[in-house]
């Protein structure tokens, strides 16, 4: 598929470049957004030559190749961008496409998606839900040390089933929750870590 201007609009070209067609968002399903933004590129475009400077012609041409990349993606083919401005083409694959278990796997546990174009920001939420599974871990095993000590196993075995027991509610409604399903993976896994210092602490003396 061959990506070029007409005049002002957008067209999309089938092999060699016959059948050019104007861009719609209803026939193609490539949505409106892309659509609008395609035939803006166009208009700008069309309003750009050679002699427009070289700053004008390279924004021209960088930005058709996102629009194609965008339309790639969506499309699932191999685009071939046409530089209004110099003539030049270039082919622009699709990204690989994840496996729909992998979709399903990514769905099931860390919810959908975000936005489209929003990257998730792995880092940062990785490091938040280290941060509060670390302070989960700390605080179940220091309330089950303290009334393993001081009063009974059994006792320190009821307050974290307690503990537990309060804040999964809470973790679950929040698990799909920008930013903040990250502190619930984290209170998620401490809780899970905690239980096994819990039951030593509460059996270990036994």
């Amino acid at each position: 598929m061959e990506l070029r201007i007409r005049g002002e609009r957008a067209v999309l070209a089938g092999p060699g470049g016959v059948q050019a067609r104007e861009v719609d968002p209803y026939k193609l399903a490539i949505g409106g957004d892309l659509a609008q933004a395609l035939h803006e590129w166009a208009r700008v475009a069309s309003a750009v030559s050679a002699d427009s400077g070289e700053e004008a012609a390279a924004v021209v041409s960088q930005r058709g190749r996102q629009l194609a990349g965008r339309l790639a993606a969506v499309m699932g083919t191999a685009v071939r961008f046409v530089d209004p401005v110099t003539g030049a083409d270039t082919v622009v694959e699709p990204p690989p496409r994840q496996s729909e278990t992998g979709r399903k796997l990514v769905r099931t546990v860390l919810g959908p998606p975000g936005p489209p174009g929003e990257p998730t920001p792995w880092v940062t939420g990785l490091t938040i839900s280290a941060f509060i599974a670390a302070v989960v871990v700390v605080a179940m095993l220091a309330l089950a040390t303290t009334l393993a000590r001081e009063t009974s196993g059994w006792l320190a075995l009821a307050a974290s089933v307690i503990v537990t027991a309060g804040i999964a509610p809470s973790l679950w409604l929040i698990r799909r929750t920008p930013i903040l399903r990250w502190a619930a993976y984290g209170a998620a896994g401490g809780v899970l870590i905690a239980w096994v210092g819990v039951l030593v602490i509460a059996f270990g003396g036994a």
